[in-house]
Parts: structure tokens; sequence; C-alpha cells
């Protein structure tokens, strides 16, 4: 079946799934593959379930004579292409997000400052890859006035294809840092890769850039763009500039735009470094319309619920959750910032750092030197890559053996930083802290 037959069938029937768990009434399927299952064989299923249609790759599964089982080339390619014809049609502006470190914070808070104003869009959790974005996409209706959408990598060329299925109107890329470093096999390799939103947005003439003028990465690769600049230290007068007030242990700071007037907000978030995410959020909303008083009331009331610079209270402690995710940038950064808090009695519960190939030694011995510095009263380190480095901190192997020690010791009256990549499910000791 050829795409815009395909699309009038989504048109009729505005739902997808990859699921045959989870098949709305009236919606469509698409039979996916993966390296342990096949969707293939869960079509028929999908159709009993509710699913209207059934798009299959395999023609041993496209039963003669049953015209709700459509054949395709390729399921994943048949989505991607359905989800950009789809974008092209509604022609809603599109704001791409991409970055190291703070894409999904920063995807968050933008949106958030733009409902002060418009109908939007925004990708939901952080479903940012080949098949989460599309799926995102086929979610616009004509009553989306704006999209945000989040865009994640973990190997070169996987941001060109992904902004080529987007094709956002801007852009921006919150940072670039040593992640995934496995994957891209390299920092610069990094660099090239999440600048491929850049090079799309090179090719639209009526493209905005929103640029983190502190960081020379980012500055180095932005040439020929439309900017718009926020951060710290820049003095162009249209840029966004900010400084941290404090930490304690919320955020709060104060922003404006070129020399004018300073706004102070009170934030939700933990970490310092969640400025440059704030002031990204401000300068888009600015240039979008909204207004400073909404800009300032949309970053005061965002609250995040995803492991994620949170602050939760327990019983006994309380909890700096940020253990969705870890990346030698992310992790100094928010050592660093545990560092800086005025608050007393501080236990760093770090896991490893996932993908980060032949430096992984080193970059976790770097975290374990700058911890010898930090004075903290405790030090829990949990992973594989851990155990590797030179330290007298305990160590665990994994979260279950972390758990034991907590319920069998129940620390308390501190302020705890849990911080480390999703794998190592650092998650799973918040209920027994």
């Amino acid at each position: 079946m050829e795409i815009d037959a395909l699309y009038r069938l989504f048109l009729q029937h505005p739902v997808v799934t990859t699921d045959s768990r989870d098949c709305p009434q009236d919606s469509i399927f698409f039979a996916l593959k993966g390296e342990s299952f096949n969707g293939n064989k869960f079509a028929e299923k999908a159709l009993e379930a509710g699913c209207s249609y059934a798009v299959v790759d395999e023609a041993e599964y496209a039963v003669p004579g049953n015209d709700r089982l459509i054949l395709v080339d390729d399921c994943l390619t048949a989505l991607q292409q359905l989800a950009n014809y789809h974008r092209r049609q509604l022609k809603t502006p599109i704001i791409g997000v991409t970055g190291t470190n703070g894409k999904t914070t920063t995807k968050e808070l933008i949106s958030t400052v733009l409902m002060q104003k418009y109908k939007v869009l925004y990708t939901q959790g952080n479903f940012n890859n080949h098949i989460g974005v599309p799926k995102t996409l086929l979610r616009l209706t004509d009553e989306h006035e704006l999209a945000v959408v989040e865009m994640g990598a973990n190997h070169p060329g996987e941001i060109k294809t992904l902004v080529n299925i987007v094709e956002p109107n801007c852009g921006i890329i919150t940072n670039v840092g040593k992640a995934h470093l496995e994957g891209f096999g390299s920092f610069e390799g990094v660099i090239k890769t999440k600048g491929e939103l850049y090079d799309f947005l090179r090719t639209r003439k009526d493209s905005r850039v929103f640029i983190h003028r502190d960081n020379p990465y980012l500055n180095g690769i932005a040439q020929g763009l439309n900017l718009v600049s926020y951060g710290s230290t820049t003095e162009e007068l249209q840029a966004v500039n900010g400084e941290v007030i404090e930490c304690a242990p919320y955020l709060t700071f104060r922003w404006r735009m070129g020399q004018g007037e300073w706004h102070r907000v009170e934030t939700h978030l933990i970490g310092s470094y969640n400025i440059d995410n704030m002031l990204a959020a401000a300068a888009i909303g600015l240039y979008f319309g909204v207004s400073p008083e909404q800009i300032d009331a949309a970053l005061a009331g965002y609250i995040p619920q995803n492991n994620r610079s949170q602050l939760e209270v327990t019983e006994r402690n309380h909890l700096i959750i940020d253990a969705y995710n870890a990346n030698p940038t992310s992790m100094m950064a928010a050592l660093k910032n545990f560092r800086e808090m005025k608050v007393e009695r501080k236990f760093a519960l770090l896991g490893d750092m996932r993908e980060l190939g032949a430096g992984s030694v080193e970059e976790h011995q770097k975290v374990v030197d700058y911890l010898n510095e930090s004075d903290f009263e405790q030090v829990w380190l949990v992973g594989a890559e851990f155990a590797k480095t030179q330290h007298a901190y305990r160590s665990f192997t994994n979260v279950d053996e972390v758990n034991a020690a907590l319920d069998a010791e129940q620390p308390s009256g501190y302020y705890v930083l849990v911080k480390g990549s999703n794998g190592i499910k650092l998650f799973q000791t918040v209920s027994h802290l």
C-alpha cells in the first residue's frame, strides 16, 4: 500500500499502536520487529483486540481476502513515512529538541511555558527514538498550534534520520557531553551527531536555532544559522541571560532580556545546572510571544515527576533523585551542585555510568577523585565499573545489595543524592530510604 492510501485510512482511524496488548478501539496496529519479537505474529490478535487495521511486512501474515491486514515493504519505514506525511499535511510549527543532558527536562519546561499561550503537543516521557518520534507526530491534530518534539540518539546518523521525519522549523541542542561513547565512538562523534539538527535547519530559510552562548562546542558548529541566544554570561542585547541566586535545595534564579528588568523565579527543580534549561525555555517563550509574567509562572509551577532533578522527602531522609540516567557530564554537574548545596549530612549513592566504552574506567575514576575532594559523610558506589576504580568507599554489586543494606542500617537525617544510569535501577532504592 502507498503512503497516501495508508494516510487516508489513518484519517479515519487516527490512533496507532505498536503493542498488541494495547489496542484501542478503531486504531491501526503496526507490526514492528525487535531482537526478540516479531510483531507480524500478533497482527490478527491486534485485530481481535480492537484494531481496525494491522500493518504487516511479511506476506505470510497478509491473509488473502482479509483487507484489514495491510502489507507493506517494512513496517517501521511505513510508520515513519506516515508520520512525516501527516506532519507535512498539518504544517504545524515544530521545535526539535536534542542534546546529551537536559533534553527531557528542557522539552517539558519549553512545553509548560508555551502552553501559557498555545495548544501544544509535546513528546510524552522520553519517547524520543525512531519509534517514539513518529508516534508523537501521529498524535498531532489541527487543534495543536505548536509542537515540541524530543529527539535522542546513541549512534551516528540517528538525529539525521529523526529530523528528516520531524522536519522541525526551530531547534535547540541543550548541550553536548560524554555519553553513549560506545555507540558514537568519540566525543567528536557526539558533537557531529547532535549537530545534524543544525545541519537540517540550515536548509530552511525560516528556521531559528536557540543557542546556549556559554557552550563553545555549540557555538563552534552554529555558523550560518539564525540564532536566538541565551546564557549566563552572554552580553548580546537581545539575548536572555540569568544567574543562580541559591540552591537550598531548590533552584532559585533570576533572568532578563538583555539589560531589561530582572525576574526572580523559585523553582521545584534541584540543581544549579538546571538554570540553562530554564533560560532556554524563557528564550523560546519570549520568541513565541509568551509574556515574562507567564514565563515566570510556568517555570515556578513546573514540578518534575520523572526521576530527574526532583526532591522527595521520606520519613528518614531528603532524597535528591536523578536516577534516570548518568554520564560523565551529568554526573559531575550533579556532584558539583550537591557539594555546593547548603545542607548538612550529605550521602552520595551513585551507580555506574553505562555505555562509555574503552574510557569507562578512566571516567569512573574521575568521579571517585572528585568524591575524594568533596567530604561527603557517606558514599556508596554501585556497579561493576565503579568496582574497577581505586577507592575506599562502600561498594555494591547491584541495587538488591544496596536495598538490603539500607533496610538493615536505616540511615536517617541525610540529604541523599541518588544518581546513576537507568540500568543500575537506583530508583528502586527510594522506598528503602
